[in-house]
């Protein structure tokens, strides 16, 4: 009898889920559209000179390189479960891979990753492993960092969630905890689609890792804090920034491109993202200049998402090409 309520619950959740992502969508770009009209004015003073022009294109580079970076260190977590994975094979997979993450359900470029890692032979449960871990270590990274502005209203729950983050990844812990991290933000909805493409992905119980994964945790540190960089620059654009000001935003920009990773319901973190960051930067800038800096930022990190994958689509033209006149098909008499 006591079972009822609960498979009642599962499947009234089950039938809002869906629903749930658009009212959180939805929700955060009704909060933006009213910030930006209530600000509409000063946003349209804002101007960018010639100067400005020059940051934004060093704020698109570095992102780039941010999201390469990114790739080399899934690389990483791929070599830490025991696959013969190539910095230069996981840079090029992460960027063709990664602009899917815009496309509805938020997994599409998880599942690309699990595909491209199969294709080339490795095993499926460790090619799932590592889409797993990797936005763990990046939630872990961001943490790290939010913890530099100190807020003393919520430092405690920063600190004890990466405490928590830090604890689960530790094999002890994260083996026995797979199953339930495969349903984490939606992934299994990528495992369910590669194993029905393949049928060699199994259940999550056999997913294994041996050692701490120290060292991609520190690449990922370095990730957030090369795509933090790219938001300092955005602001620096747009307004004048003190030395001592820089931490804070900082850990602004993490903690918000955190909750953009982990909350569903936002491809690539639109709409999280510039509301948690508009929230915490009140009263440290202004309205116009925090409003711009959100919006361009978000252009630039698109801009350099999709550079990416034109850079990795243009690097494998080029090598079917080469490997064409190397190796010229043979003509029939």
């Amino acid at each position: 009898m006591s079972r009822l309520p609960i498979s009642h619950a599962k499947r009234l959740l089950s039938r809002f889920k869906p629903y749930l992502r658009w009212v959180i969508l939805g929700g955060t770009l009704f909060f933006l559209a009213s910030a930006l009209r209530s600000h509409w004015t000063e946003v349209t003073a804002l101007r960018v000179d010639a100067s400005g022009w020059a940051i934004l294109t060093t704020a698109l580079g570095v992102t780039l390189l941010a999201h390469i970076w990114s790739g080399w260190v899934w690389s990483w977590i791929l070599r830490d479960l025991n696959q013969p994975a190539t910095g230069t094979w996981g840079v090029l997979v992460y960027l063709k891979t990664n602009i899917a993450k815009y496309l509805p359900g938020n997994v599409w470029h998880l599942y690309g990753r699990i595909v491209a890692a199969k294709n080339v032979g490795f095993p499926a449960t460790s090619a799932t492993l590592s889409v797993l871990l990797e936005p763990l270590l990046m939630a872990a990274a961001a943490l790290s960092i939010a913890l530099l502005g100190l807020r003393s209203h919520h430092w405690l729950l920063q600190g004890l969630s990466l405490l928590a983050i830090l604890t689960v990844i530790h094999p002890r812990f994260l083996n026995p905890l797979l199953g339930v991290a495969s349903r984490l933000k939606g992934k299994s909805q990528a495992v369910t689609a590669a194993e029905n493409t393949s049928g060699a992905i199994s259940t999550s119980n056999r997913l294994q890792i041996k050692h701490y994964p120290l060292r991609p945790l520190l690449g990922e540190l370095l990730f957030v804090v090369l795509r933090g960089s790219g938001f300092v620059l955005t602001v620096l654009v747009l307004a004048p920034l003190q030395l001592a000001q820089l931490p804070m935003i900082l850990s602004t920009f993490a903690f918000a491109w955190m909750l953009g990773l982990i909350i569903p319901g936002a491809p690539g973190g639109i709409g999280v993202f510039e509301a948690t960051a508009i929230t915490l930067l009140n009263g440290q800038l202004s309205a116009a200049v925090i409003l711009g800096s959100v919006t361009l930022y978000r252009l630039i990190s698109t801009l350099a998402e999709a550079g990416g994958a034109g850079l990795a689509w243009l690097d494998d033209r080029s090598s079917h090409t080469q490997s064409r006149r190397s190796n010229p098909p043979v003509k029939k008499r």
